[in-house]
């Protein structure tokens, strides 16, 4: 398959969301008709759409409406499927939301495609399904390990995805990001947490376990990858790990983001910040060779450079978060 991306149907779920919006930014770029399906709101606010209503079909719902996703995946050619619900600390807390989300929507939207006749569906997944590796590099064989009940309902997820594949035929590809990140990411995760207390003048970042190693991958390389997949006929009915093969560990990263910045601040080590003992995913370092050799992406963006290139979004638009939350 060579996808002509010009006048293409295509249906990203969760488009609103960090990734899901500059993927719809790079389907534009490449002339795709692109429909965002979008989290209901009572309100009117585009969020990370703003500046492409006008160039977008926008549909709103919610992922566990059956007869909603049936509705917005039909005439579409390929879907993205991104719509999850991805903080692992409150999926402690409510898991029953996240099981409705995460695996009960995927069944809608699985079931959807092959109802629609949908040419490729790329499921999105996520690192912590592997939890702490076992081996290193990571590779897509590794034990699945549900360390939370986010990485348990994202394993039901994916094979789910995979089951319609055997079953049914679906023409599904299960995309694996290990740590995504770049402008717009919000301050659940790590760097643009740091990045908000750094630029807010923070004299000490309160972290949790300094010692876990993550994959970063910058979020338009992640895209990319997203695009390579959904142009792959090799990845049907398989797993495609995306990223960088190399790993650094949290207390190390908080050190570069106060080098960028140009900060004095100091780390703290909060053990409430930590996640429970056991549900920990110490070590995370992806194999890409899958991805090189199935469709030839490599990364483009340094470290380095992709954390200069956060670091100034979130000094832009420090309004957005809530950057005193966690100073000490």
């Amino acid at each position: 398959m060579s996808v002509d991306w010009s006048r293409r149907r295509v249906l990203v779920t969760g488009a609103e969301g960090f990734i899901g919006s500059t993927l719809v930014e790079h389907l534009l770029r490449l002339g795709a008709e692109v429909r965002a399906f979008v989290h209901y709101k009572p309100y009117a606010e585009a969020g990370n759409l703003a500046g492409h209503q006008r160039d977008i079909e926008v549909a709103d719902g919610d992922i566990r409406d059956s007869g909603r996703v049936r509705e917005v995946v039909a005439g579409c050619q390929t879907v993205f499927h991104l719509a999850a619900l991805v903080g692992i600390p409150y999926s402690y807390r409510s898991p029953e939301s996240y099981v409705q989300t995460n695996v009960t929507g995927t069944q809608n939207v699985v079931a959807a495609c092959v109802a629609a006749g949908v040419e490729r569906l790329v499921q999105m997944s996520t690192s912590e399904t592997y939890g702490t590796a076992k081996t290193v590099p990571i590779a897509e064989d590794h034990p699945l390990q549900p360390q939370s009940p986010y990485a348990a309902t994202k394993i039901g997820a994916d094979m789910l995805a995979l089951s319609f594949h055997h079953a049914f035929g679906l023409p599904v590809a299960v995309a694996r990001p290990f740590n995504t990140y770049g402008p717009r990411q919000t301050a659940r995760a790590v760097i643009p947490a740091i990045l908000a207390q750094l630029h807010a003048g923070a004299s000490a970042i309160r972290l949790g376990n300094l010692t876990p190693t993550r994959d970063f991958t910058f979020v338009e390389d992640t895209v990319r990858a997203l695009l390579a997949i959904a142009d792959c006929d090799r990845a049907l009915g398989a797993v495609v790990n995306i990223g960088s093969g190399a790993e650094i560990t949290i207390g190390d990263l908080a050190g570069k983001l106060i080098a960028i910045v140009g900060s004095g601040a100091r780390i703290v080590v909060d053990p409430e910040r930590g996640r429970p003992q056991t549900s920990e995913v110490e070590r995370l370092r992806c194999d890409n060779s899958r991805i090189v050799q199935w469709t030839g992406w490599t990364p483009n963006t340094t470290l380095d450079d992709g954390l200069r290139q956060t670091s100034e979004w979130v000094r832009m638009h420090l309004s957005r978060f809530d950057p005193l939350r966690h100073v000490m």
